[in-house]
């Protein structure tokens, strides 16, 4: 068992539950878990957890992708992507580390080549200048 100490990455900072559906674009910092159904796209620096019950059909662009239920579309992960054993990734991954438990499924392809944290930086700087500029 973990322990968790203040201001740890792993300490959840939001969850939307089993019987939640939600549509749009999710960006947060720290951690957050979907047991519910989300459709659109997921932007973070941080973890990113889908529930056993979770099914997504999402771009996701996050440090860690913690995968137990569905994820339909693509994933770029800085850091890391884990599919346990009840998850399956339709979509390709981008991310420089990858773990795949016997009975998780990914049907798509991956790309481990490890200039993701470039791209993410660049994709968070256009989204800011976009932003910016539109205020």
């Amino acid at each position: 068992m973990m322990s968790q100490k203040k201001g740890d990455k792993t300490t959840i900072k939001a969850y939307m539950g089993e019987d939640t559906v939600f549509n749009g674009s999710l960006t947060f910092e720290g951690t957050v878990r979907i047991d519910g159904k989300f459709e659109g796209k997921v932007n973070t620096n941080d973890t990113l957890i889908v529930g056993e019950t979770g099914s997504l059909s999402a771009e996701i662009i996050a440090g860690t992708v913690i995968c137990k239920g569905r994820i339909e579309g693509a994933i770029l992960a800085a850091e890391r992507v884990e599919l346990h054993s009840t998850g399956r990734v339709v979509g390709n991954i981008k991310s420089p580390a990858l773990s795949i438990e016997l009975g998780g499924i990914l049907d798509g392809n991956c790309d481990m080549t490890g200039k993701d944290k470039k791209i993410i930086k660049l994709v968070k700087t256009e989204e800011k200048e976009a932003g910016g500029a539109k205020a």
